[in-house]
């Protein structure tokens, strides 16, 4: 006989730990699915000889939305993590050795900038007070509630403005050259396309809040690195009575006439549940749990996020002018955005660094360095480990921080690594991309092709990234609750 619970979660990451949470803290017996022996997703921690590494997610920039899921078991994210608010929070170099660093402090950020580049510090406040417009406007449409259509967004609107102040019809790159005189800035700026995987040519201006978020809650750092988050998560959901099992796969969801009435193991064995919860790659689902061929035509022409050449990095001796949080841009922002539209690596890429080190001695043996370093590459893109790992090194060495002869090992991940851990087609680290001013209709909603399924995660609505997937999981316990009500 076939076991029965209230909800079944398929995919033990971020987002399936909160949905689950939520469900939980609501009244339901809820059991959490997991193929791999580990829970958290990308919230990942890979550890060697003493040095620590988050390999997905490396900074929290909106906490309070933890504490919001986490508090539903009795305790806050205080109780459970130690959080640290950067400062600064990041440093930025360019090939021709300028450099420039944002403080936690907006004000301290825009001396900065003025002394960078006269006249920039002024354009900062503008640029960021536009975004702080945008998130207001979107906290309260885009991420309120599921987003079937366009229409949904325009009736959460309060006036016709709302849709103007958005900014949905220019790139992102181009609401920076509007605001910009220094392209060193417009590169800034285009950086936080990245953040969802995707192209500041291609995504909207409404992307342009991310530097709000950040100016106005700080970037967060979780002592112990970022796999303090998961472990609250695990223990919050323990807490509330959700059976968490690893080391399991799923392989079909079942249906009942229209309607999701449970899953099919690997082991033959079948669990029944009125609410089934996918946080897996919407690609995945349309084409392997529940084959839809309409759902999976519609996910593809979303597009796929970019995925990540990843290096770390375990490295001895102290180096100088190294931070937390640094981004080494490239010399042709538009020429490296165009070799991943078009499917090719970057010869000469923006690298973003991270050494938690540099603030968590816990992270690195004494007197030495965990480096995390990640290059934007396309998914599926095949990639030559050993060629490309020497490249990124060897960029880097030339931007100001030479590694190459100081390291312990070296290892690195690749689109069809992240593919394989993760089971996200071709590696796209954040599902579907931005890209486009319909890419966010044509996303996957949250509600899925079956009554009583749902969708949560990075390639749903609202998005990839902590603060969308957390968002996402309070969509779908909204849903379920009003549909069962």
């Amino acid at each position: 006989m076939a076991d029965r619970v209230d909800a079944v979660v398929v995919g033990g990451g971020v987002g399936g730990l909160a949905a689950a949470i939520r469900l939980a803290a609501g009244g339901r017996s809820v059991r959490v699915l997991e193929r791999s022996l580990h829970l958290g997703g990308k919230l990942t921690v890979r550890e060697r000889d003493g040095f620590r590494f988050d390999i997905g997610p490396s900074l929290v920039t909106l906490p309070h939305l933890f504490d919001e899921v986490l508090s539903l078991s009795g305790r806050r994210l205080a109780d459970r993590v130690e959080l640290v608010r950067l400062d600064p929070a990041f440093h930025y170099r360019w090939p021709d050795g300028s450099a420039v660093t944002f403080s936690d402090d907006p004000t301290a950020t825009r001396e900065a900038l003025e002394t960078f580049s006269s006249g920039s510090g002024a354009a900062y406040e503008a640029f960021v007070e536009r975004g702080r417009q945008i998130w207001e406007i979107s906290e309260r449409t885009f991420f309120a509630g599921p987003m079937e259509s366009p229409w949904r967004l325009v009736s959460r609107m309060r006036s016709p403005g709302d849709l103007w102040r958005i900014d949905p019809l220019r790139t992102l790159n181009r609401a920076a050259r509007a605001t910009f005189d220094d392209v060193r800035l417009v590169q800034w700026a285009g950086r936080y396309a990245t953040y969802s995987g995707s192209s500041p040519y291609r995504a909207p201006a409404t992307l342009a809040c991310i530097p709000h978020l950040e100016a106005a809650y700080g970037a967060w750092y979780p002592r112990g690195g970022l796999g303090a988050l998961r472990d609250a998560l695990v223990d919050a959901a323990r807490d509330l009575g959700v059976e968490l099992v690893t080391g399991t796969e799923v392989t079909r969801i079942e249906r009942t006439g229209d309607a999701a009435s449970g899953v099919v193991l690997a082991s033959g064995e079948r669990i029944v549940a009125p609410v089934v919860i996918a946080n897996v790659d919407a690609e995945h689902l349309a084409r392997d749990l529940l084959p839809d061929a309409a759902t999976l035509r519609r996910v593809r022409r979303a597009g796929r996020s970019t995925s990540g050449f990843v290096v770390l990095a375990g490295v001895e001796g102290t180096t100088p002018d190294r931070h937390h949080h640094s981004v080494w841009f490239s010399p042709d922002d538009a020429a490296e955005f165009a070799r991943l539209d078009a499917g090719r690596l970057s010869e000469d890429p923006t690298i973003y660094t991270c050494v938690t080190s540099a603030t968590d001695d816990t992270q690195a043996p004494t007197g030495c360095e965990s480096w995390f370093l990640l290059v934007n590459v396309p998914a599926g893109a095949d990639v030559d480990r050993d060629r490309y790992r020497d490249l990124v090194l060897d960029r880097l060495a030339r931007r100001g921080a030479d590694l190459r002869d100081r390291c312990r090992f070296v290892e690195t991940m690749t689109p069809s690594d992240l593919e394989a851990a993760y089971r996200s087609p071709g590696g796209a680290i954040y599902g579907t991309s931005s890209n486009g001013r319909r890419a966010a209709f044509l996303r996957p909603g949250n509600r899925g092709s079956l009554r009583g399924l749902y969708l949560v995660g990075g390639s749903s609505h609202p998005g990839g990234g902590l603060p969308l997937v957390l968002s996402s999981a309070r969509i779908v316990a909204d849903l379920v609750a009003a549909d069962t009500r």
